[in-house]
C-alpha cells in the first residue's frame, strides 16, 4: 500500500516561516472561496469559448467538487491529472482542491511509461484526462491506468468519454457548500520532478509553502486585477502553474487566457484579441516569436512582460526582446523543488540580460560550492544548493534519491552549476548532473539508455547533451550494434518511441560507434564516458548529415 505524501519542516523553520508572514494558513479552497468573495464579477479565465468570471470559476469548482467525492472519493485520496490547456484543466484542479482531493500532475506529452509509473507510485485513486489532445487518444491510456491496483475511476473530458466517467457529470452536480477542512501544511498536490535519474518523482508541496511561493511571485511580476495572463505553456509545468503563472495571476484578481499551443500566430492573436500584459516561455519559443514578431500582423502593444525561464536564455537573445517585442524582458530561474529567481522588472538592462534573477524570499538561503562542499568565492562558478519556505524537503517515497539530493541540514542540491553576482543575482552556467535540458524538459540519459538497450540489436549505449542554439541541448544517443547487427537510426528511434515513452525524450540523433572506452580494470564510467562523447562531439563532423526519423 502506497504511504500517504507528506511534506514536513523542522518545527523551528516552520515556526520562523508562519511568524514573518510567508506561510498563511490557507488552503487552496479557502483561497477560492476569498477570491470569489473579492472579484466575483472580475474575469478570471478565457479557455477557448469559455469565459469564467471568479464568481463562475468558483461555482465550477464547487460543482465538480461534489461530482468527484459522489465517486466515493475521499479526502487525501489522490488523482492524476492530465489535461492540456483547455479550461477543465483549471476548473478540475480547483474542484479537486474544494473537495480535499490531492491532484497529482502528468504532463499532456506523457505517455503510458510515465502515467502508469506516477499513477502507480502516488497511489492513485481516479485519472481526469482529455479524450484527444494533438492527435493523441487518451481514452485507452485511461483503460490502462484503470486497470491499476487502486484506481477506481477514469473521468474523461470531451466529447466522448468511451463508456469512462464522463466530466461533464461532475459539473452537473450541486455546487459543494464549504471547501473540505485540510491541514495548510499538509500536502496539497503532487507535481514531477525534472530529475537526472530515471523515471519521474514525486515532488509533495503544502498549501502554506506553494500559495507564499506564487503570491509572492504576481507581486514581483506586477501582477493587479487590470492584468491579463496568457498561459501559453503546458498548465502543469511548475513555471506556468505559479512563476507567477496562473496561481498567481488568480491571486492577484487578474485574468487568465490559456493558450490551446504556443506557437506565435495562435499566440499573437490571442495576445491582441485578450490584451494580454503578461505570459512566459522556454527559450526556443522565445526565439521563435522574436523571428515571427517583425513579420505578424497582430497588435502584440498590450505586452508589457515576457518572462523566459525553463533553461539558460542566451544574452545575445535576451538583448533582443525590448527592440522586436516593446515589452520588458523577465528572466526566471527555477525547478519545480522549490527556488525561484527573477530579475526585477526595474532592474537595469544589463542585469536583465545577463543574469537568472535573484531569488523570491528574504529566507531563501543560497549555497555555491565546490564539489568538495565548500563556498567558492563569490563571482566563481559552483553547485547551487538552497533551503527555504518554499524549497522540499524530500520527495515522495524516494528514500535513495533524498539521500542524494538533500543535505542532513536540509538544503537541496539542485545539481545546476551558477555564478553568484552582487546583489545575490545568479548566472546559470549549467549542470552537474547527466541529464539533457531540452527547451525547458528534462530528459534522464539513464531512463533513455534503458529503452535503447532494450533493442535485441544494441550492445551498449550512451545517451549525452549536445549544444543546440534553438533547443538549448538535444539528446544524442551513442550507440553499439551487437556483433553481425545493423540498426539504424531511425529504426532506434522508432523502437524507443514504441516503448510509450514522451516524444521529447526520443534521442534528436542517434550515431554508431564500434565500441566504448573502458577504464583500466576494464569497467565503463558512465559519466566519464558521456563526457567524452560530448567533448567530442559538439559539432557533427564536416559533411555528415542529420539522421532523421
Amino acid at each position: 500500500m502506497t504511504a500517504d505524501p507528506a511534506q514536513i519542516w523542522p518545527e523551528d523553520f516552520a515556526r520562523r516561516y508562519r511568524d514573518r508572514g510567508w506561510w498563511k494558513g490557507e488552503t487552496f479552497g479557502q483561497m477560492l472561496d476569498r477570491l470569489a468573495a473579492a472579484h466575483g464579477p472580475r474575469p478570471a479565465l478565457v479557455a477557448g469559448e469559455v469565459r469564467l468570471t471568479y464568481a463562475g470559476l468558483a461555482d465550477a469548482a464547487r460543482r465538480i467538487a461534489t461530482g468527484f467525492r459522489a465517486l466515493g472519493l475521499n479526502p487525501g485520496d489522490r488523482v492524476l491529472v492530465q489535461m492540456p490547456n483547455r479550461a477543465e484543466f483549471l476548473t478540475g484542479v480547483l474542484g479537486l482542491f474544494y473537495a480535499g482531493l490531492v491532484p497529482v500532475y502528468a504532463l499532456p506529452a506523457h505517455r503510458e511509461t510515465e502515467v502508469l509509473h506516477l499513477a502507480a507510485k502516488s497511489g492513485a485513486r481516479a485519472y481526469l484526462a482529455a479524450d484527444r489532445h494533438e492527435g493523441f487518444d487518451y481514452r485507452p491510456l485511461a483503460a490502462r491506468v484503470l486497470a491499476l491496483p487502486g484506481v477506481a475511476h477514469a473521468v474523461i473530458a470531451g466529447e466522448g468519454a468511451g463508456g469512462l466517467t464522463p466530466f461533464a457529470t461532475l459539473a452537473d452536480a450541486a455546487p459543494m457548500a464549504a471547501p473540505e477542512p485540510r491541514d495548510p501544511g499538509g500536502v496539497a498536490f503532487l507535481q514531477i520532478s525534472g530529475g537526472s535519474t530515471g523515471l519521474p518523482k514525486l515532488i509533495p508541496r503544502t498549501h502554506d509553502d506553494y500559495i507564499y511561493s506564487f503570491a509572492a511571485s504576481a507581486g514581483i511580476c506586477g501582477l493587479t486585477p487590470d492584468s491579463v495572463m496568457l498561459i501559453a505553456l503546458p498548465a502543469a509545468h511548475n513555471f506556468p502553474m505559479s512563476s507567477p503563472g496562473f496561481f498567481g495571476a488568480l491571486s492577484a484578481g487578474a485574468c487568465v487566457v490559456l493558450a490551446p499551443n504556443p506557437t506565435p500566430d495562435t499566440c499573437f492573436r490571442l495576445i491582441e484579441a485578450e490584451r494580454v500584459t503578461i505570459t512566459g516561455l522556454v527559450p526556443p519559443l522565445a526565439l521563435l516569436w522574436l523571428q515571427a514578431a517583425p513579420r505578424g500582423k497582430y497588435d502584440l502593444s498590450s505586452l508589457q512582460v515576457l518572462q523566459v525561464g525553463g533553461a539558460k536564455f542566451m544574452a545575445e537573445a535576451a538583448a533582443r526582446v525590448r527592440p522586436v517585442l516593446g515589452c520588458t524582458l523577465q528572466q526566471v530561474f527555477g525547478m519545480a523543488e522549490g527556488l525561484v529567481n527573477y530579475t526585477r522588472l526595474d532592474d537595469p538592462e544589463d542585469i536583465i540580460v545577463n543574469t537568472q534573477g535573484r531569488p523570491i524570499s528574504p529566507d531563501d538561503e543560497v549555497l555555491v560550492l565546490d564539489d568538495d562542499g565548500n563556498p567558492v568565492a563569490e563571482g566563481a562558478p559552483g553547485n547551487l544548493y538552497a533551503r527555504g519556505p518554499y524549497t522540499i524537503r524530500a520527495y515522495h517515497d524516494e528514500p535513495a534519491a533524498n539521500a542524494r539530493s538533500f543535505t542532513p541540514d536540509g538544503f537541496y542540491r539542485t545539481g545546476d552549476i551558477v555564478r553568484r553576482l552582487p546583489g545575490g543575482y545568479l548566472e546559470v552556467r549549467g549542470r552537474a548532473g547527466d541529464h539533457i535540458n531540452r527547451a525547458g524538459e528534462k530528459i534522464s540519459a539513464e531512463e533513455v539508455e534503458d529503452h535503447i538497450l532494450a533493442h535485441p540489436d544494441v550492445f551498449d549505449a550512451a545517451v549525452v547533451a549536445l549544444p543546440d542554439p534553438v533547443l538549448g541541448e538535444r539528446s544524442c544517443a551513442f550507440v553499439v550494434p551487437r556483433a553481425g547487427a545493423d540498426p539504424t537510426a531511425p529504426a532506434i528511434k522508432a523502437f524507443v518511441r514504441a516503448r510509450g515513452i514522451a516524444e521529447f525524450k526520443v534521442p534528436d540523433r542517434v550515431i554508431f560507434v564500434p565500441d566504448f572506452e573502458t577504464t583500466a580494470v576494464g569497467k565503463i564510467s558512465r559519466k566519464a564516458l558521456r563526457a567524452a562523447l560530448r567533448d567530442r562531439y559538439t559539432a557533427p563532423e564536416p559533411g555528415q548529415k542529420e539522421p532523421q526519423a
